[in-house]
């Protein structure tokens, strides 16, 4: 128990939480310190003293790449937190222990086969999210109803992206910048599926969503912000194309409705970590 109120007393300052939840947000990726003192807009002083007590607390994790300190989620500990919380201090009351918290018995909680709504979100909804939502509403076998948003959505899209989906053979006509507000709120529609697929929208602390859909991060590169000559821009289009295919790919295959909502969150974790590159 000492462990546990440990963790809750270094989890209870605003920014070892901020911190904290920012790196559930873009797990399974390691984050650069430099990168989460940005994101957060805090001194670096103030960002290595709240990393080191979530540390300490075995709340993340840390490894080294060259001359830069990375940093991860344990998702174990949050685990055995948030058990403690519910199983110890709560005695597991069913009136008090939210219904998503309290896990499936073996064999029970598997998804019902059914069309499943998913939506991906970047920055812009300019380039990643619209490929991604455009692989897979063609790969998917009618199998989803697929959106794509934008935490600060571009007025048009990007004509590189549109261009090259064109050619792939994909529709594009309807395609259009939505913000995630139309996904938001008592008329939004239901969602399955949260994927994020730019580290920078990750980072934004979103409100929960309603009917608590599984999430995933699938961070990758902006095609967008690449330089040089047609052909260069594209080819940063056509890498991202790759990307989001195989990933997409996997996803489609996984037995939807035979796994646990548990087991399922592992999975789309795993694709994120396996495809980080071609």
């Amino acid at each position: 128990m000492e462990k546990e109120l440990d963790q809750l007393a270094t989890l209870a300052h605003g920014g070892r939480n901020a911190i904290f939840r920012l790196l559930m947000r873009r797990y399974p990726d390691a984050v650069p310190a430099g990168e989460i003192t940005a994101a957060l807009g805090l001194k670096p002083s103030t960002a290595s003293a709240h990393l080191a007590a979530l540390r300490e607390a075995g709340l993340i994790t840390q490894t080294r790449a060259g001359t830069s300190l990375l940093y991860r989620a344990d998702t174990g500990t949050a685990q055995g937190l948030v058990d403690f919380l519910f199983s110890d201090c709560c005695r597991g009351r069913p009136d008090i222990c939210p219904p998503a918290m309290t896990l499936p018995a073996k064999g029970a909680g598997t998804m019902p086969d059914k069309t499943y709504s998913v939506l991906f979100i970047c920055t812009g909804n300019s380039a990643r999210s619209i490929i991604a939502e455009t692989l897979l509403r063609d790969m998917g076998a009618g199998r989803f109803t697929v959106h794509s948003a934008g935490t600060q959505p571009y007025s048009e899209l990007n004509p590189m992206a549109v261009d090259m989906l064109a050619q792939k053979g994909h529709d594009v006509t309807g395609l259009r910048a939505k913000s995630v507000s139309e996904f938001q709120g008592e008329s939004a529609p239901a969602l399955d599926f949260v994927f994020t697929v730019c580290d920078r929208a990750a980072n934004e602390d979103c409100p929960p969503w309603p009917g608590q859909p599984i999430t995933a991060h699938w961070g990758l590169p902006d095609p967008v912000k690449a330089e040089g000559t047609e052909a260069q821009r594209m080819l940063a289009f056509q890498q991202t194309y790759g990307l989001l295919k195989n990933r997409i790919a996997a996803f489609t295959a996984l037995p939807l409705d035979a796994l646990d909502a548990v087991s399922l969150q592992s999975q789309l974790d795993d694709i994120a970590s396996e495809g980080a590159t071609e």
